[in-house]
């Protein structure tokens, strides 16, 4: 209609111009329902609220919600409102030695929890270092120590305060940073009963459970956030982690949390066992 009124062309001439069949002429663009209203209105209102998530877990939530929608429908309306993970620009290439990342992967909760540290900083420019522990079988984010600054007793500390909690793992994994190598982890190690695998220089793929935590702490967390101080980094990342547990679904547990996942093994083994 618009090459029409301005160029004063046919509509069979306008058609054949910007590739569109003449039928699309022919019917109005139907009016949205007010359920379909809603459910943009739900989507806007999740985009504003989870920027870092994209249409996938939007669906998960959709449904969690009580809407009977399938995953074609929330991305043809996520697409529709414009809505879209904004950009992040590419990582740097990994290089190093490799071996494949599967190697001493995990059958159940509690075998192999992966370390590994972090980096921010309060507005006052002063560094926060961030001890960030993970299940690598359930995914689940166990402990996010920060403090100005973290040496092995503080690892070890963290160490014992989790297996006080879960019990010690059989395998702790971790680079060859100071902190890990110790005498103080490593006798706790021994002490715990604990096996601990050391990924090879250079590779951190080889610890990619924690690496991709890592990836999304700093990307749905740390970079929307300024902390003014070690105690409200403290308090919002504590938040945070129990959100993460909660309410984060993971495409590797079939779109469960965390917490979803490691109450279904439970059952299972129940099952298995009754």
């Amino acid at each position: 209609m618009a090459l029409r009124e301005q160029f004063g062309v046919t509509e069979r001439r306008a058609c054949r111009v910007v590739g569109q069949p003449r039928s699309t002429q022919r019917l109005r663009a139907p009016q949205p329902s007010d359920n379909e209203l809603a459910l943009r209105a739900f989507l806007r209102d999740f985009s504003r609220r989870r920027p870092r998530w994209g249409w996938r877990r939007a669906a998960r939530a959709a449904r969690d919600a009580g809407w009977r929608v399938n995953d074609k429908r929330i991305h043809r309306l996520w697409r529709a409102e414009g809505l879209r993970v904004p950009y992040r620009k590419k990582k740097r290439p990994l290089r190093g030695i490799g071996v494949p990342v599967g190697a001493m992967c995990p059958i159940r909760p509690n075998i192999v929890w992966a370390l590994d540290f972090q980096f921010d900083q309060t507005s006052d420019a002063r560094m926060l270092k961030l001890l960030n522990v993970i299940d690598e079988y359930t995914r689940e984010c166990l402990a996010i120590d920060i403090d100005r600054s973290i040496d092995a007793d503080g690892v070890v500390a963290c160490l014992e305060r989790l297996a006080a909690q879960r019990g010690a793992p059989r395998y702790v994994r971790f680079d060859h940073g100071p902190e890990f190598i110790a005498y103080a982890v490593s006798d706790w190690c021994r002490f715990s009963g604990t096996d601990t695998v050391f990924i090879d220089p250079g590779s951190p793929w080889q610890n990619a459970w924690i690496e991709s935590f890592n990836g999304r702490l700093r990307d749905e967390f740390l970079n929307g956030q300024q902390f003014d101080s070690l105690l409200e980094a403290r308090v919002l990342t504590e938040d945070w982690r129990i959100d993460y547990n909660i309410n984060r679904p993971h495409s590797a547990h079939g779109w469960l949390t965390p917490v979803e996942f490691v109450e279904e093994w439970l059952n299972r083994q129940a099952h298995q066992l009754a």
